[in-house]
């Protein structure tokens, strides 16, 4: 059985922990998916803005109501990485080990690790840099089309299979 890489854009944190949600609920494992973010300033109080990557706000869970979110279970192995180019990054599942070890080649360097063409991880790389989230599932192609399928419910833009 083959693997296959099914890639999605977020807006935002919401629409991405819905359908980690989703995801999980239907049988995907953390191991399957990654979630890639740009870390965003915050005000520290005394120079002006600093850059953080706010992990706690993606992994708490709060915004399911108190249960445990999507993305809290991806946060085992979650790194905050700086990226040449591209500023902080929060980076949760596998891929995150593919950018800590990629980290001059950027998103676009690790997507293509995992099929994804060249134009189109620049691309991807770019809607990161723009504040979106990224989200990569990688599973065995029998269950890549429910994979699409959840992404684009959940508003997931630009899903791509490769």
């Amino acid at each position: 059985m083959a693997v296959k890489t099914v890639i999605g854009v977020f807006e935002n944190k919401q629409q991405a922990e819905k359908a980690v949600n989703a995801l999980r609920n239907s049988g995907f494992d953390t191991n399957e998916i990654s979630i890639v973010a740009k870390g965003g300033k915050k005000n520290n109080g005394n120079n002006g803005d600093e850059e953080t990557l706010e992990m706690d706000t993606l992994t708490d869970g709060t915004a399911t109501g108190g249960v445990i979110g999507g993305l809290a279970g991806l946060a085992i192995g979650a790194g905050a990485l700086a990226i040449p180019g591209i500023g902080p990054l929060f980076a949760a599942g596998p891929i995150a080990g593919l950018l800590s070890g990629a980290a001059t080649g950027g998103i676009a360097g690790s997507l293509i690790d995992w099929g994804i063409p060249a134009e189109r991880g620049r691309y991807y790389e770019e809607e990161v840099k723009k504040g979106k989230m990224l989200t990569v599932i990688r599973a065995h192609e029998q269950k890549v089309q429910q994979a699409a399928d959840l992404l684009r419910q959940n508003g997931a833009k630009d899903v791509e299979t490769h």
